[in-house]
């Protein structure tokens, strides 16, 4: 902030120092001819009605207004086209929608525009340019000189003013490039209109201001459409993109990213709703994701809580606009808000945020984006979520809810090329088998069975944790792999859990007894070990080692041992 009102106090000096002085010292030079008050008149209002109609091109605004102080200039001289020049600076400044605040946006413009009608202005004079010529020859390629003159010095003021700034930019931009190539375009509408003046007065910007008009409104409506189209086509592709996702995360990360980059957001967030609260899924910030630690609030506070309760989307072009409805977390320095409820079967189940530093950054049709987007955002959730539970079946052990043979399998042999490639020095596996379960399930039932593997897949997944991943292999067995364990600390690992199962009092109903009753009942386990690369370095090897280390190891010298393989 301090910055901001240091350059606008430095703008405003040069202004006041510069613009009332030279406008005096214009006039003494360069004093105009005597003017019609009705031809005057009938100049300013059509470059005022130009200057309402800017064509966006590559989201820069361009505007048709130099095809009117082009004739004002060759008829009446610079200083006609100085006061010409800095009324349409009062119309552009209302007009566009900046970040900047006028206070350095109205001396800036001014004295920018003042400048850039001297320099072209005398360069006009200098090189032998007359006002009020009618020599079509004289006109064409004194007045091309002038433009062209503007042209550049206006480039170049802005880039100094980016130089002094600190902002890398190049002088010969796209935006410098289109600047040149709608100059000639409207060059020539310039002259004829400059000309056709001359001999039917003002009738001739009626005669050519309307049909003028009307093109670039044309020309306006076009550009907005393409905009538009473009947007969509876009839209379209991230849809695309969004339903190749098949998880709920990758479907999260890939919107929001997505998103923030097609609208130029600074800021993005996807927010959850349920059980009446709002709580944040995602944080997006300068083209990165933060960590979550915003709270949650009620489903009904803030900007995303009124968009909730509405089901409407919003818009705000400035933080004045939501600063008192905001509730909850919005970056300080946030300024337009773009905000959509996020629904799936006609309920609503989150909202979307996206927020810029600049003001006026959104407009409407983006808001409708938004929509097309957040349909498919929902719709791409749902179908990943029904992708993960149709995977987590494939993968899961129905009864135990671990991961059983077919996933097991696969990892297994992903980890040993891991091995192989250098990445892990060690795997272990665990092969474990509950001693006598037969007589269990033959004396309790086959439903006290099931819940003792129950709840010893419970254990299993307590006492492993992150190290390593727990499966069912079949029956009464199960398997652990640990990557990057060695023998010994596998079988230390092995030993105490055989210890603490054998102590674990396993809660059952005696299906098969005169009364169903809960008891506790004990049981104990087999446990056999094998290592790579020390023992093989192949996947089915290292099982069939594990196997040969329980049944041989473990099972043959009596059950209730951990035994390791050896060669």
């Amino acid at each position: 902030m301090q910055q901001i009102n240091k350059r606008s106090m430095v703008l405003w000096f040069l202004w006041a120092a510069i613009v009332p002085a030279g406008l005096y010292l214009t006039y003494q030079f360069y004093p105009p001819p005597e003017m019609d008050a009705w031809n005057v008149l009938a100049f300013t209002v059509l470059a005022i009605l130009t200057s309402l109609m800017p064509l966006n091109i590559n989201g820069t605004p361009m505007y048709l207004v130099q095809c009117v102080t082009i004739a004002l200039f060759l008829k009446y001289g610079i200083f006609a086209e100085v006061l010409l020049s800095q009324l349409t600076v009062l119309v552009l400044l209302f007009r566009s929608r900046s970040s900047a605040p006028r206070s350095q946006r109205l001396p800036f413009n001014s004295l920018m525009f003042f400048v850039v009608s001297i320099i072209a202005g005398v360069t006009y004079m200098k090189l032998g340019g007359e006002i009020g010529s009618l020599d079509l020859v004289h006109v064409i390629a004194f007045g091309m000189i002038y433009e062209i003159v503007s042209i550049g010095a206006n480039h170049l003021f802005l880039y100094l003013d980016d130089a002094i700034m600190g902002n890398d930019k190049s002088f010969f931009s796209l935006d410098t490039i289109w600047d040149f190539a709608i100059t000639l375009l409207v060059f020539p509408y310039a002259i004829t209109l400059y000309i056709t003046e001359a001999y039917i007065g003002w009738a001739a910007l009626l005669l050519l201001g309307i049909p003028f008009l009307m093109v670039a409104g044309l020309l306006q409506m076009y550009s907005s459409s393409e905009k538009v189209n473009i947007d969509l086509k876009k839209a379209g592709e991230i849809g695309h993109q969004l339903a190749a996702r098949l998880s709920t995360d990758e479907v999260l990360d890939q919107f929001v990213i997505q998103v923030s980059d097609l609208l130029k957001s600074d800021y993005a967030y996807v927010i959850d709703y349920r059980d009446s609260q709002l709580q944040m899924l995602r944080m997006y910030e300068d083209n990165r994701f933060v960590d979550l630690n915003v709270p949650a609030v009620r489903y009904n506070k803030g900007i995303g809580g009124n968009v909730v309760v509405t089901g409407t989307s919003v818009i705000y072009n400035k933080k004045k606009e939501w600063a008192d409805i905001a509730s909850g977390y919005i970056p300080d320095d946030a300024e337009s808000i773009m905000c959509t409820p996020v629904a799936r079967n006609n309920k609503i189940e989150g909202v979307l945020l996206i927020a810029s530093r600049k003001k006026y950054a959104y407009v409407d049709h983006q808001l409708q984006i938004l929509d097309i987007l957040s349909t498919y955002f929902a719709v791409s959730l749902e179908k990943a979520g029904y992708v993960q539970k149709a995977i987590a079946k494939s993968e899961r052990c129905g009864l135990t809810g671990l991961y059983n043979y077919r996933y097991l399998d696969e990892l297994l042999e992903k980890t040993m090329n891991r091995v192989k490639r250098g990445d892990l020095k060690n795997l272990s596996l665990v092969m474990m088998d509950i001693d006598h379960f037969k007589s269990i399930n033959d004396t309790y039932g086959h439903q006290s069975g099931n819940d003792i593997l129950i709840e010893l897949a419970r254990i299993l997944e307590a006492e492993v944790g992150n190290e390593g991943t727990v499966a069912r292999y079949g029956g009464e067995e199960f398997v652990i792999l640990f990557p990057n364990y060695g023998k010994d600390l596998t079988m230390l690992f092995a030993e105490a859990l055989r210890k603490k199962i054998e102590k674990h009092d396993f809660m059952i109903k005696n299906d098969l007894g005169t009364e169903r009753m809960a008891m506790a009942v004990h049981i104990t386990l087999s446990i056999g070990v094998s290592t790579a690369p020390d023992d093989s370095d192949e996947p089915n090897a290292l099982i069939r080692n594990a196997d040969r280390a329980l049944y041989i190891g473990a099972k043959q010298a009596g059950r209730n041992k951990v035994a390791a393989y050896a060669k």
